[in-house]
């Protein structure tokens, strides 16, 4: 991960939020507004929450704003008229944002694969790239890390747990081994349904995987935490990140999420990065880097704490954690082909049209279907996700029809 190029410490970054309304916006814009004369927001976007975006723009003045659909897009232009915001629609609006010269910073917040272009964008234009998202590290990260040291990009994770291992490794670094790093433990509150027994899987609503139980996320993302997939995917997103074989990495369940991730050094040191669960802590790092400034998050209270638990993941209860590590041994399209089945399989149980139970059943099975092959290009990587989605799909189909799933 590039550390050289990072604005100057006098330097006023010009911000780029992409997915603003969600939580990762919502946080990274309460973080700036404590330090306003370190960050100008340049640019916003939003999927579909037009009237919240509506609201964000006014409040900043931001000059971009993004929406998906043009006809939504007119509207909000219309309503923004008074302030000078251009507001920009289409497949290309976010990469014409992350590319704006007044744009220094981008801030990558948007759920899933649809982030991917996006980000590449960013990289390209040698940005300072902040990702949340874990997904476009998941499907194209050697790419994109390769694409960073050709660019000047700068590269630096928001998820809690990379930016705690981050955190915990010396920088610059020259890879783990020459940092004498044994192995990294990202650490997991256990989800929801941690403690059910698996016979009550399969009557699991989405209301009860969506109530996390330390987190406020959207909903995707809390159903990838419930049945641990979130863990999976960062898993795979560390090895992208640090350079790390799968077998360097350990997943841990700690309750209380007050232990972000560890890092284990070969003379029996272990660093690890406390604190609150609030997404304002990685946020401020990541904005402020190699700084560190105010969050507006409250302190840690160990002694209210009381006690810090762990245990091993249950994988049987548990599989996507194993399909996931599995990907990541097999690497090359394997992790954009769980990646894509986990999405579909996901969105159809939000739409209660598959069991949270199945959700795991419909991954096995497209990775079983797709054979592996090189990820060498944006393009193949796409295509890829498109095909293991119609796979994803067509194993759905067949669930609901016969109570099975194949593909």
């Amino acid at each position: 991960m590039r550390q050289e190029g990072h604005p100057g410490r006098e330097a006023v970054q010009g911000l780029a939020v992409l997915g603003a309304t969600g939580s990762i916006g919502i946080s990274t814009l309460k973080v700036a507004e404590l330090h306003p004369g370190r960050f100008r927001v340049v640019a916003l976007s939003a999927y579909e929450r037009a009237e919240e975006l509506r609201a964000l723009c006014r409040t900043w003045r931001p000059a971009l704003a993004a929406i998906h659909a043009p006809e939504t897009a007119h509207w909000l232009a219309q309503s923004l008229a008074d302030t000078g915001t251009e507001v920009l629609a289409g497949p290309t609006a976010l990469e014409r944002i992350v590319c704006d010269p007044r744009v220094t910073t981008v801030v990558c917040g948007i759920v899933g694969a649809a982030g991917l272009k996006s980000a590449w964008a960013a990289v390209a234009a040698g940005k300072r790239v902040l990702f949340a998202n874990k997904e476009p590290l998941v499907m194209s990260g050697h790419l994109l890390m390769a694409l960073a040291r050709q660019s000047g990009a700068q590269l630096l994770p928001l998820d809690s747990e990379h930016n705690a291992v981050f955190q915990c490794l010396p920088q610059p670094r020259a890879g783990l081994a020459g940092a004498g790093v044994r192995r990294i433990v990202l650490t997991c509150s256990g989800g929801p349904f941690r403690n059910t027994p698996a016979s009550e899987f399969a009557t699991i609503t989405p209301e009860q995987a969506c109530a996390h139980p330390r987190w406020s996320m959207g909903r995707k993302i809390s159903v990838d935490s419930a049945t641990l997939m979130n863990k999976g995917l960062e898993l795979i997103e560390a090895c992208r990140l640090f350079e790390a074989a799968p077998a360097q990495i350990d997943v841990v369940i700690h309750p209380q999420s007050i232990i972000h991730s560890l890092v284990e050094y070969v003379d029996g040191s272990t660093l690890a990065q406390l604190g609150n669960p609030d997404m304002r802590t990685p946020i401020a790092h990541a904005l402020a880097f190699p700084d560190r400034i105010e969050a507006g998050v409250t302190r840690l209270d160990l002694a209210a704490v009381g006690r810090l638990d762990f245990e091993v993941p249950d994988e049987d209860r548990f599989p996507c954690l194993r399909l996931a590590r599995a990907a990541a041994v097999a690497g090359a399209s394997a992790p954009t082909v769980l990646n894509a089945a986990n999405e579909i399989a996901v969105e159809a149980f939000l739409a209660r049209a598959l069991p949270f139970a199945a959700i795991p059943q419909v991954i096995e099975s497209v990775l079983e279907a797709r054979p592996v092959v090189p990820a060498e290009s944006i393009e193949a990587i796409l295509e890829e996700d498109r095909m293991a989605r119609e796979c994803a799909h067509r194993v759905i189909g067949g669930h609901r029809a016969k109570g099975v799933v194949a593909c």
